[in-house]
């Protein structure tokens, strides 16, 4: 049985909810962010204490389809962004309509109505986060950051960072701090 969990954003969630199951006596056959792959069907008393246990540690059991739509709409963002190598060659409709194979813009204004923000501004939530990482990490310049977290240049890089967070990403450099995480964006 194929359960859908909100909120896993990382592979510390994945070992979390992992952990979980497995003190619930439920045999993992796969799992990745937002989706577990069970044995068998657990009952409906398993179900809701493990729905429960989730909820403790910022996790939920998912049931209808709108919001599994977009937990993997978020979770393809989050993977793209903190989790792989991107160069932004890809642009985000063809990301998402490649990953989840429905209708982009169905996806988005779902998206938009169910989270009140569109896609794209979560995109660049998530990759403004991932450059906060990166400037955290002080081993690139600016214009390395851009190019590695799918920028045209350190300018629109400069420019979208200020919007999002009010400051240059030189002026959070020399805060330190002030990131969120993933799942509160």
């Amino acid at each position: 049985m194929k359960l859908y969990i909100r909120n896993m954003v990382c592979n510390r969630c994945i070992m979390a909810v992992e952990k979980l199951l497995a003190d619930e006596g439920l045999q993992v056959q796969s799992i990745q962010l937002g989706e577990v792959e069970v044995a068998g069907k657990p009952e409906k008393a398993v179900l809701q204490k493990l729905d429960a246990d989730l909820q403790a540690i910022g996790f939920a059991l998912m049931d209808d389809k709108k919001s599994r739509l977009i937990e993997r709409m978020k979770n393809v963002i989050i993977q793209h962004v903190h989790h792989s190598d991107m160069p932004g060659d890809k642009h985000l409709s063809d990301l998402i309509t490649e990953s989840i194979h429905n209708d982009y813009n169905y996806l988005s204004n779902l998206f938009s109505e169910v989270e009140g923000i569109t896609l794209e501004k979560f995109y660049i939530r998530q990759k403004i986060e991932r450059v906060k990482e990166l400037l955290a990490y002080d081993e690139d310049s600016i214009t390395n950051i851009a190019y590695q977290t799918g920028y045209s240049s350190a300018a629109h890089l400069s420019r979208q960072f200020k919007e999002i967070t009010g400051f240059t990403p030189s002026a959070f450099k020399a805060l330190k701090g002030h990131r969120k995480p993933l799942d509160k964006l």
